[in-house]
């Protein structure tokens, strides 16, 4: 049998080279998948927002609506505010919208808010006020320091219980005159005041 030339020998070897290298890839290339691998995995992950709401059993009513008073005249009326967040929070109480014509009466109606337990709205009934009673004041030096959520008082924590938690508050007023003269005491007629009371929910 012929054996093949030199030249035919360095073909064959040259042409063997590449396919050698083709092989050592594959192989290289078959290892990359030959590892081991495991993983785990926390499925199902969601994240949702609580909710707030606050009311009270006032029925869309006025707690106080006192016309022609007379000087040494007073009123007393309770409401029941229940929040019903699923989120604890703090409530608190302020004055707001607080309006006057003719003579500051703002400054002869004094208030007092108490907050407590038992009761229900124009109805004081079984009323148990907790903490320390606050002096009663003019409703406009009450506004004035009471006239939004920083500065307001009567601070509620609650729990964040949705089926409801309740607080009865209880609103004094008073008609005062001390001090003033008959002509001051008469300028004070046909005068007249109105405010709004607040209760503001804010959660943690």
């Amino acid at each position: 049998m012929k054996k093949p030339s030199a030249r035919t020998r360095a073909l064959l070897g040259f042409g063997a080279a590449p396919l050698a290298i083709l092989l050592a890839g594959g192989l290289v290339w078959q290892s990359s998948y030959a590892a081991f691998t495991s993983t785990t995995r926390s499925a199902g992950n969601s994240w949702s927002t609580g909710s707030v709401a606050l009311t009270d059993d006032d029925r869309g009513v006025a707690a106080f609506s006192a016309t022609n008073l007379v000087p040494g005249a007073t009123g007393t009326k309770c409401i029941v505010v229940t929040s019903t967040a699923s989120v604890p929070g703090e409530v608190r109480s302020y004055v707001a919208n607080l309006t006057s014509s003719g003579a500051t009466l703002g400054d002869r109606i004094t208030f007092r808010l108490e907050a407590g337990t038992g009761g229900s709205f124009n109805d004081c009934t079984g009323f148990v006020p907790s903490g320390t009673a606050e002096a009663a004041n003019p409703i406009t030096t009450v506004a004035a320091a009471r006239h939004d959520y920083a500065t307001g008082g009567h601070a509620w924590p609650t729990a964040g219980v949705a089926a409801g938690e309740s607080r009865t508050f209880r609103g004094t007023w008073t008609f005062d005159t001390t001090g003033l003269t008959q002509a001051q005491v008469d300028a004070l007629q046909g005068s007249s005041l109105s405010a709004d009371l607040v209760w503001e929910f804010r959660s943690n």
